[in-house]
């Protein structure tokens, strides 16, 4: 069963909606190790409201912080320290997405950092949507995975860009799982057209 870690070059560059169509497309669980902010519309109920298959386990996220900051001030507000051997993978028999927060580089304690939390047999999904440094973040984020040896893909988010995602594709020479465009609104109809776009390429990933 596969294991895929979503990860970003930044924040609010469209993880979640990645998420929510590779789960849909491979019938996976679903699983947020950490949250912060926004615990009454987080990730993992987002996911749940955007998914159709009858398949799909959302599994309880390990820290659900109070702030919407990076994980380590959201938890020192919280009177607490993220232990990273109390986030513990979801037992199941399905494929298993699990999505970041942040960036690969985001902090979550003085040690440990996103990177931390993603097992040497995870895939990773790097989601890189366009903007002035989105080239920079996108080359560092993927070249520093390949470096750690993980098999990577790329997942464009937002209006095509071809200058940006040509010149990205060529330096980091990892396989695309496609394109997520703008649309008026993300629902369980647009989830699943991407899901059936991108079931094949996810499938032989």
């Amino acid at each position: 069963m596969k294991q895929i870690f979503v990860t970003g070059i930044s924040t609010e560059v469209g993880k979640t909606i990645a998420s929510a169509i590779i789960t849909e497309a491979l019938e996976a669980d679903y699983w947020k190790p950490i949250q912060a902010g926004d615990l009454d519309n987080s990730d993992s109920y987002k996911v749940s409201r955007l998914i159709s298959n009858p398949k799909t386990k959302i599994h309880k996220s390990s820290y659900e912080l109070q702030t919407p900051m990076s994980p380590h001030a959201a938890a020192d507000i919280d009177g607490i320290q993220i232990d990273t051997q109390k986030i513990i993978v979801p037992k199941t028999d399905n494929h298993l997405v699990i999505e970041g927060a942040g960036g690969l580089l985001v902090p979550l304690n003085n040690n440990d950092t996103i990177l931390d939390i993603i097992m040497p047999n995870y895939k990773v999904i790097v989601v890189s949507r366009h903007y002035l440094g989105s080239i920079n973040h996108t080359l560092l984020t993927v070249n520093w995975l390949k470096q750690k040896g993980y098999d990577v893909s790329l997942l464009f988010s937002g209006n095509e860009h071809p200058t940006t995602e040509q010149i990205i594709l060529h330096k980091t020479g990892v396989p695309l799982i496609g394109r997520i465009d703008e649309e008026a609104n993300f629902n369980k109809g647009v989830i699943q057209k991407y899901a059936v776009k991108f079931r094949e390429r996810l499938q032989s990933f």
